[in-house]
């Protein structure tokens, strides 16, 4: 019998490959409003985290979440993200 394929993706973040299941999917609509998608199944321009503060923090400081999405995203969405990744964490 062989192995089921596992999806990998690169968190933008720190850069390594995780399988898909593992990150947290950073969405943007064509509403243009950016989330944390805990589900993995919201429609729209994704990106991907691991479930660490450090690569969120990371991926701001170099701006990956800008070039990913091609727009300026605000502090404040970061802020937002921030605090839904800890709330994450605390529930998992």
């Amino acid at each position: 019998m062989t192995q089921k394929k596992i999806p990998m993706r690169q968190c933008i973040g720190c850069g390594e490959m995780f399988p898909k299941r593992d990150l947290i999917r950073v969405v943007r609509p064509k509403e243009g409003e950016i989330t944390l998608d805990l589900t993995g199944k919201l429609s729209g321009r994704g990106a991907y985290l691991c479930r660490s503060a450090e690569c969120l923090r990371m991926a701001e400081k170099n701006h990956r979440l800008e070039r990913s999405f091609s727009c300026r995203i605000p502090p404040e969405v970061y802020e937002v993200m921030a605090n839904a990744l800890t709330e994450a964490q605390r529930d998992s």
